[in-house]
This record gives C-alpha cells, structure tokens and sequence, in this order.
C-alpha cells in the first residue's frame, strides 16, 4: 500500500564540472604545434519538476540522498568533455521548497513547474583556451568547479479549492465520497483518515476540488494528534468548511463548541482568518442530530456563518452544499484573477564595486567574493604556473592592493573560500610562479619559436 509522505529532507549534489585538459599539438615535422587541450564539460543540475502523476514525497523519503552526474574532462585535439547529465526530481504540484533554516526558496505550483535546486559546476578551460599572445604555451589548465550541494525541506501543501475540517469522525471523508466519485477509507473510529483525500465536485458549470483533512483535535496547533501534520494543507485552499457532529454523544461536546475548538486551532496555527467559512451540520439522517441542528443553526448563523444541515448517508442537503461552495470558490478565483501591477525590484551594484571584500579576522584576512572563491576553486595548486595565473588574476582584481590596505603585512595569512574549501596562504605581494624556466615570462615556450 503507497504511504503518504508530505516532508522530507533531502540532500541534493549537482555534479562538478570536468578539468581542462593540457595538451600540446604535435604531427610530423612540427612536434610542439600549440595547446590543444580541451575544456571540462559542466556537471548536471538537479531539477524539481512539478509531475501531476506524483501525490507523494514518498520516494525522497526512502533515498533522500540525490546527486547529478559530474561533467567530463577536456581532451587533446580541442576536444571538449561531454557535459553531465542532469537530475530531474519529480515532485507533486504544491510542494514548498526551504532551506534548512526553514526559509522558502520556491513554491512549486502547476504542472510543468521546474526549479533548479542545485547547479552543476562550470568544466574547467583547457590550456588552448588559455593562451593568448602574451601566453602562448599555457602548462596548465584550469580545474572543473564544483557543483552546489545543500540540504533542502520539501513539504508538500495540498492543492485544492476546499478544506474539509473537523473533529475525528465528524463525516469528513464520508462526504467527500458523497459529492465526489473519491472513494477514501471510511469507518466508524477515530482518526480513520492518516492522509488528504481529494475529490473534484461538479455544482453546476463550477468545477472544484475538496480535501478531507484528517481529524482535528484540541491542541493540534501545537503538535497533538495528527493536527500539526496536516494544518498545512489547509493554507492553499480558498474555502473552510466546518464539517460538525451533530449526534455526536461525547460529553462536553456540541456543534458550537466544535465550532469554537476548531476555529481556535486554525487561528494559532495563522493565515487563515482570511478565508470564508461554511459550516455542514453533519448526520442529520440521525433524529436527534436533527434536533440539535435546527437548535444551534440560528446561533450559528447570527454569526454570519452560512449553515446547512446535511447527512452524508441520505444525501440530504448536499446540493445546496455543493452550490455554497461553488459559489464561494468562484468569488476566490475570480479576486485571483484580478491584475496586478508587475513589480521588478533593480538591485544594480555600487559603482565602485569591485565584486569582493576583504576584512581581518583575528591574525587572518579573509577574501571574500564570488570571483575569488571560483578563481581557487579552479586552480591546480599542485602547478606552480596554475598558481601564478590565479595571483596574477587576483592581482588585476585589486586584491592585493586591497589587502595592503586593511594592513596585510608579507607572510601573513590570507584565507580565500569558505569552509572545506576555503585555500589559505601566506601572502608575498610580489608572488610569481616558478615557471621561468627558461627565462622567459610565463606562459611562453621559447621552443615554439620558429615553429
């Protein structure tokens, strides 16, 4: 039997980018004809994708650990490596996208709906890429960078027009399977329903959607019984109809303190208040239900609540039902409709920016910026003139002259990157590569020459 699971924590990897290739172009008579390495090929991304088939996070739940596949390296020849595959992760429609410290970061509505939850690493340049007339024979290439890899709360709210709320056992389900062609688990105990029920009814030209919520209880805002689990499917839909017992037989029980308990738990839980109310005076097929709920319908209704006594069994009173409902749901999306304003908030950088910033850190400075994080992310420290590049870059950046200005002094410690990968060194401002080998400036082949 499929289980319904609306929360996971999921751990994506997008796949890091292939490194570039060295290479050195040789055929007869011409043994060092240039570098002809090729670039790495970019990682996979992993892609949420909206897939009405999908009703559950179910497969998440079991392996919660997704990775896309990485990108290839480059080849001699010029030869580029093939780019990685990317992941798409179906998921289904209403499904919340948050960081780990609880943040949303998308809201996945509407099939077809994609987000790129992770991206794949940009492949490294090859050495044929990297030359240029000042360096003509690059011994080196830069590495692939590697793809993101966070950890994502998916939680699934349900999408539909109509909530059904109430206490266990209040009728919900039961009619949910009498105005629509669902058929949910009924039976005569509480909390019979562990999972939203939908039902699509149709009341005239008005075609909606209804969710049995499991059954509420006192203290559901704040964890008891099922409440706090399945409250969040009631945030999308744009009706609440209360669905009371009315011959229920529990002691310190009846339609109005239903009402109150219920209305209660969805006004702690918030984000609500906003949304029209219907209340169904349930199991009138039963004679002293029926009594009750002509008793409280005009308490109820002084209110100026819309009240309707119905009983799920007989049917009776499931059409004007039907219609209420209809007719609240068409106000709500035609408010939806309205236009609005298209706002675009333009965030343009300060002239002067330079794109990184440098601050002191007890005896450290730490280099911070988009560029210099992926400019060591991409250097092979392992090849003195892949390091060379990479402080030749940092020094056209102003990296340098800005650590001279916040007090660097040679031989400190400079840290570029975060976390695990952060690279720390002991600044030399007049850092250079040992690749004058043969003394020329880097990049060059004096072999090349005449060739």
């Amino acid at each position: 039997m499929t289980t319904f699971v609306d929360r996971v924590v999921l751990n994506v990897s997008a796949g890091d980018g292939g490194n570039g290739c060295v290479s050195v172009h040789r055929e007869k008579f011409k043994p060092l004809g240039g570098p002809d390495g090729g670039d790495g090929g970019r990682g996979g991304d992993v892609v949420l994708l909206v897939d009405p088939s999908t009703t559950t996070l179910l497969d998440y739940h079991h392996t919660p650990h997704r990775r896309a596949t990485s990108g290839r390296p480059g080849q001699g020849g010029n030869r580029s490596g093939a780019d990685g595959v990317d992941m798409v992760l179906p998921v289904p429609s209403g499904t919340v996208v948050k960081a780990a410290d609880g943040e949303v970061i998308a809201d996945l509505v509407g099939a077809g709906t994609r987000y790129v939850a992770a991206r794949g690493g940009r492949g490294g340049l090859g050495n044929s890429a990297l030359a240029s007339s000042r360096r003509r024979a690059p011994g080196f290439a830069l590495l692939g960078e590697p793809g993101d890899a966070l950890e994502l709360v998916l939680e699934l709210k349900t999408v539909a027009d109509v909530a059904l709320v109430g206490f266990p056992s209040a009728g919900k389900s039961s009619l949910v399977a009498a105005l629509s062609a669902a058929r949910p688990k009924i039976a005569d105990y509480p909390f019979t329903t562990l999972v939203p029920n939908l039902g699509v009814v149709e009341a005239g030209e008005v075609r909606f959607t209804v969710a049995d919520v499991p059954g509420l209880i006192p203290g559901a805002s704040e964890g008891k019984g099922l409440g706090l689990e399945f409250l969040r499917h009631v945030e999308r839909c744009s009706v609440l109809v209360h669905v009371i017992d009315a011959a229920t037989i529990e002691p310190g029980r009846d339609p109005v303190t239903d009402l109150d308990v219920i209305e209660a738990e969805l006004s702690a839980y918030g984000g609500l208040g906003d949304r029209p109310r219907i209340v169904a005076l349930n199991k009138a097929d039963v004679p002293d239900a029926r009594e009750i709920a002509e008793m409280v319908r005009p308490d109820l209704e002084a209110r100026g609540l819309a009240v309707f006594v119905i009983s799920a069994v007989t049917h009776e009173g499931l059409r004007e039902l039907a219609f209420a409902m209809a007719g609240r749901v068409l106000r709500a999306r035609e408010a939806d409709a309205e236009p609005e304003v298209a706002r675009i908030v333009l965030r343009p950088p300060a002239v002067d920016d330079t794109g990184f910033a440098v601050r002191k850190e007890g005896e450290r400075f730490l280099v911070e910026g988009t560029k210099p994080t992926r400019w060591v992310r991409q250097t092979d420290f392992s090849n003195d003139e892949a390091v060379g590049y990479l402080a030749d870059r940092l020094a056209r950046l102003g990296v340098e002259d800005a650590l001279l200005e916040a007090g660097a002094r040679p031989g400190d410690a400079v840290v570029i990157g975060e976390g695990e990968r952060a690279v720390v060194f002991d600044w030399e401002p007049t850092l250079r590569a040992g690749a004058e080998l043969l003394h020329g400036p880097r990049g060059t082949d004096l072999r090349l020459d005449g060739h």
